[in-house]
């Protein structure tokens, strides 16, 4: 089942196997490091490719909410060297890389809340998708 995205900077109608194959990795360091359309399609296409991948690995939006939180009052530098940034390894791997990327660019506390801002939203489409699919599923469809 594809469904079908459309997000500020991004082109319409992208699917989820296009979002989820995005290199969200190079987004976040070309978002932030270079600011302009590379911010823009970072927060947009990469914040969307970056819930479908998390949403195929099982995590859960709270995961996500309590990184963010981990970056909010410890730093991205901090939440960049964790064991497990949220649960599951092949998840645990994906996200890392994404932290670990900005960290390498975060040099101020503003910084550190763009990024905690950015897994915001990423746990705010990751919610919406699960709604949408609960709702969308129906009674004894599950």
């Amino acid at each position: 089942m594809f469904h079908r995205c459309t997000t500020r900077g991004s082109l319409p109608g992208k699917t989820d196997d296009e979002l989820a194959s995005l290199d969200v990795t190079a987004l976040v360091r070309y978002g932030i490091g270079f600011g302009g359309s590379h911010r823009t399609t970072f927060v947009g296409d990469g914040a969307v490719g970056a819930a479908v991948a998390l949403d195929r690995q099982g995590v859960l939006p709270r995961a996500i909410a309590f990184l963010a939180e981990v970056v909010r009052s410890g730093g991205t530098t901090y939440a960049a060297a964790l064991p497990e940034p949220v649960p599951g390894e092949a998840a645990a791997q994906l996200v890392r890389g994404w932290v670990q990327s900005a960290a390498s660019l975060i040099r101020t506390v503003e910084g550190d809340q763009d990024v905690a801002r950015w897994l915001e939203s990423v746990c705010a489409i990751m919610a919406l998708r699960l709604t949408y699919r609960t709702r969308t599923a129906g009674p004894g469809s599950g």
